[in-house]
């Protein structure tokens, strides 16, 4: 692997008419090497060495597979890429750790989510970057577009804007509709705190978890618990805990609420439920006060997620906890969605899955957690992308699920 500042300093004495140097040699960045020209390209599956494959390809021959799927729609699948490609679709709202700067500056993402589905599921996927933000354009468009794909990638749309488009384009759509943001997350962090659970022998009934950040992550994640048996759970926002006696939560936070902290009576500021607590799962950026961390449980699970940065980093976290997992990479214990999309659309494609169910995603969450198996420590609670397993294993237990849950239509 090459070596490289992948944010090079500027020279700080640089007006905002001077091009800082970083820039000059834009073209000497292994990043942007890799990137020139783009991340991927189509590529023909069939040879065209002369008329006669030249003649079934095209016309006259491919008319007769058009004449088949006007007359049995069903066909469809079988006979054009579309049950093996997916769309990452974004708007540019909530670009990882870079927020809304718009569909073109996202489309080096989509590119490279894109080449995440070849490598992990062998799914082809196509970035479309949409020049509009608003919700009613964003789903008529997905929707007239839809007969191209077999499936539909939501990604980096900002809530609670994505709440909507998702459960709309659900509505709508007789094919997967995933918003990986909200999904992909919830799926590795349950997976990851099943194992960190089984680690330090706490149980689900009296557990005690907070979960910062009312985003589309923190709220998928909050759900997937809540689906998962997890019960005593406070969300937590800019302006403390989401309880009813508020007056500016939306729908979606109102509805969590509901779930959550109206039922356990755990109100107030992130110290107040902190103290006490035995997970953290941070989904918001920010720090957490040391002295806040310090008031948790014994041997606390603590799992700050925000990037570049964990809400609590991981040399103060592991001053108090048993168990510690970031999103980066270079500490263990990565909550990684690579591990979980591929999979979840792979097992969905393989039996012509019409949705994407909350027993799929569960059943993706248990496939990630058993590969780790007798090999559990505290920093291997989740499998590497590149553990061969992952993909076949997560994309089993989703098509098994799928037809448990009557959404197989093969």
């Amino acid at each position: 692997m090459v070596a490289f500042d992948p944010m090079p300093d500027l020279d700080p004495a640089a007006g905002p008419d001077v091009v800082p140097a970083a820039d000059a040699g834009l073209a000497h960045d292994p990043v942007f090497e890799l990137h020139q020209g783009g991340k991927m390209e189509i590529a023909s599956t069939v040879a065209l060495n002369g008329p006669v494959e030249l003649s079934m390809a095209y016309t006259p021959g491919v008319a007769r597979v058009c004449e088949a799927i006007a007359a049995d729609p069903q066909l469809y699948g079988d006979y054009t890429w579309t049950s093996n490609t997916v769309a990452v679709v974004t708007d540019g709202t909530a670009v990882l750790g870079l927020g809304d700067i718009g569909p073109r500056a996202a489309m080096p993402v989509m590119e490279g989510k894109a080449v995440l589905f070849k490598q992990f599921g062998g799914i082809d996927a196509i970035p479309i970057c949409l020049d509009t933000t608003d919700v009613d354009e964003l789903v008529e468009t997905v929707v007239r577009l839809a007969p191209s794909f077999g499936g539909i990638n939501l990604e980096d749309i900002s809530a609670p804007r994505c709440f909507e488009v998702e459960e709309r384009l659900k509505q709508r759509l007789d094919i997967p509709v995933f918003h990986d943001d909200q999904h992909g997350t919830a799926v590795v962090v349950l997976a990851a705190l099943e194992n960190a659970m089984r680690l330090t022998g706490k149980y689900h009934d009296t557990v005690r978890i907070v979960v910062s950040g009312a985003g589309a992550a923190g709220v998928a994640v909050t759900r997937i618990l809540l689906a998962g048996g997890y019960r005593d759970i406070a969300v937590v926002d800019r302006a403390g805990v989401l309880h009813r006696d508020r007056d500016d939560l939306n729908p979606v936070k109102r509805a969590l609420a509901a779930e959550t902290a109206d039922t356990t009576g755990r109100w107030g500021s992130l110290g107040a439920v902190m103290d006490g607590a035995d997970v953290y799962i941070g989904l918001s950026g920010g720090t957490v006060p040391e002295e806040v961390v310090a008031s948790m449980a014994d041997e606390p699970i603590i799992f700050g997620l925000a990037n570049p940065m964990p809400e609590v980093h991981p040399t103060v976290a592991h001053k108090y906890a048993r168990v510690v997992a970031t999103g980066r990479s270079d500490f263990p214990n990565q909550i990684n969605n690579v591990l979980a999309f591929p999979g979840i659309f792979r097992g969905a494609f393989d039996v012509r899955a019409s949705a994407i169910t909350e027993g799929m995603k569960l059943a993706a969450a248990q496939a990630l957690a058993a590969i780790v198996g007798d090999d559990l420590r505290e920093d291997f609670i989740i499998p590497s992308p590149f553990d061969p397993r992952v993909g076949p294993s997560v994309a089993g237990a989703v098509a098994e699920a799928a037809r448990r849950d009557g959404v197989a239509r093969r």
